[in-house]
């Protein structure tokens, strides 16, 4: 069993290291977009959007059945998409009554992206019991299965907060209620009082959450609970809905207002155009018969190389990107003896050799 205290030792020592918690010169080059011109009552781009559709409570007692309906998701003729909540008794063709309607729009099988700037320009309905969201689903979801695909919450707001925006990550071990998270609060405003722009900045071993540009959270690999793991290093897709009720926000009650609409101006996806440097060492620290190496950018298929021989290497759970172990490696090295370390990626990249005394 690795020792989870010399881990969280190498993981500090990468983060000093490399700039995961500060901002690197980037390039933002637009890799997506849908800014949703056209005349009112339009129906949604289907080269860029599918829908979810029923009324099945969708894990969180929510009250709506979600609809394909232009009723409930078009173009309102002033560059922007509505996703309007509907107070209305409504039966689905799979027999389901409800007394709400909505949309829950996504981009599965039809945008992915691993890493990126995600954005979008959003106003918000108002009113208690309303639970509208911006967020962001791993694409692997319908064989890894949630939790564990991942789930980025960039904008969630719920009536009874009017002015806050919970920007989350939830992953297993840390979902449901118990995710990593904080809050963006509007001062001396609701957030339905305008446009605001909801955006994360993702990039291997990190995800930034902004409100109008301002940073309120970063999260990394360090922040994930002991045995736990990160699992924000594959392809995800967006997600746009406007929920009502369930476990988060409530019931609507005498003071909800019906139709709640959602305004979405634009949703704009960019990737980083900045050259990705190879892997590099930080550390080392030998455990036991292995070697802990930390570093970064090392992916899937990184081994260690030891004077130039690749070793066998097992990846950290918890710190896949950053931390690799090398089997029994310490058992090659006396005491003493220095030898040079490399990581090398699947793509034949290699880091500078790192010096390693046992």
């Amino acid at each position: 069993m690795l020792n989870r205290t010399l881990i969280c030792t190498l993981v500090l020592l990468v983060l000093i290291a490399s700039p995961l918690n500060g901002a690197k010169a980037q390039t933002w080059v637009l890799s997506w977009s849908d800014e949703f011109d056209g005349p009112a009552g339009t129906a949604l781009d289907l080269s860029k959007w599918g829908y979810d559709v029923g009324g099945n409570g969708w894990g969180n007692n929510e009250l709506e059945y979600y609809t394909t309906r232009t009723e409930n998701a078009s173009l309102d003729g002033n560059g922007n998409l509505a996703i309007k909540a509907i107070k209305e008794n409504y039966t689905g063709p799979d027999g389901v009554t409800r007394n709400y309607t909505s949309g829950r729009l996504l981009t599965s099988g039809k945008f992915v992206q691993n890493y990126g700037r995600f954005e979008a320009r959003i106003r918000v309905p108002f009113g208690q019991g309303i639970w509208p969201a911006f967020w962001m689903l791993g694409n692997d979801i319908g064989t890894a299965g949630w939790p564990t695909c991942g789930e980025i919450d960039i904008m969630e707001n719920v009536g009874r907060e009017p002015s806050v925006n919970h920007g989350s990550l939830h992953g297993p071990g840390y979902s449901g209620g118990s995710p990593l998270t904080a809050i963006y609060t509007l001062q001396n405003a609701r957030l339905s009082d305008d446009f605001h722009v909801f955006a994360i900045e993702w990039a291997p071993g990190v995800v930034r959450f902004y409100v109008d540009g301002n940073l309120y959270q970063t999260r990394t690999p360090a922040d994930v609970p002991s045995g736990s793991k990160w699992v924000y290093d594959h392809p995800f897709f967006i997600l746009l809905n406007v929920a009502v009720g369930g476990s988060f926000p409530g019931s609507p009650d005498a003071t909800t207002t019906w139709p709640q609409t959602m305004l979405v101006d634009y949703v704009r996806v960019y990737a980083d155009s900045t050259p990705v440097s190879g892997p590099s060492i930080t550390a080392a620290i030998a455990q036991g018969k292995s070697v802990l190496v930390a570093g970064g950018n090392f992916d899937g298929r990184a081994v260690i190389l030891m004077n130039g021989e690749p070793q066998k290497t097992l990846h950290d759970d918890v710190n896949p990107s950053s931390i690799l172990v090398g089997k029994k490696l310490a058992k090659r090295i006396d005491r003493g003896q220095t030898v040079s370390l490399q990581v090398q990626n699947s793509d034949g990249t290699t880091s500078e050799a790192f010096p390693f005394t046992r």
